[in-house]
């Protein structure tokens, strides 16, 4: 992993540590005190985590400002089929008694490295052959 490579690692993991911090206190928030329940919640604080996550990442961990509609339309089409499988999975695990945080937890390890490798090489792959990092 060349120089170029490994930063972009790090501002992904950054951003993707803001946006968990967005997830983990909007989760709380509508989890604990507004009493939606673990799937509704889960929901609502991921989509304000995705927002916030592709537009940091889509300016400065990517550096692209090419065609937006399009590159949001390729992160919808990962969370078309990302939103569904988590919300399921961890609706069942927490039926069966897990806890409401780890489930949510292991769903964000598991978003942030699929969601990495998505938007590196299906996302952003033309902005960062332009940018010559990849």
């Amino acid at each position: 992993m060349n120089k170029k490579e490994l930063l972009q690692t790090l501002k992904f993991t950054f951003f993707s540590i803001s946006a968990g911090i967005i997830q983990l206190t909007s989760f709380a928030l509508l989890n604990e005190i507004v009493k939606l329940g673990w799937w509704p919640s889960y929901l609502i604080s991921l989509v304000l985590s995705v927002l916030w996550n592709f537009t940091l990442n889509r300016k400065f961990t990517f550096q692209s400002a090419s065609n937006v509609p399009v590159a949001m339309l390729k992160v919808f089409a990962y969370y078309c089929v990302f939103t569904p499988l988590s919300t399921l999975l961890g609706n069942k695990l927490v039926s069966l008694g897990w806890n409401d945080y780890l489930v949510t937890g292991m769903n964000m390890v598991i978003n942030l490295v699929t969601e990495y490798l998505y938007q590196k090489y299906y996302v952003f792959t033309d902005a960062l052959k332009r940018n010559g990092t990849e």
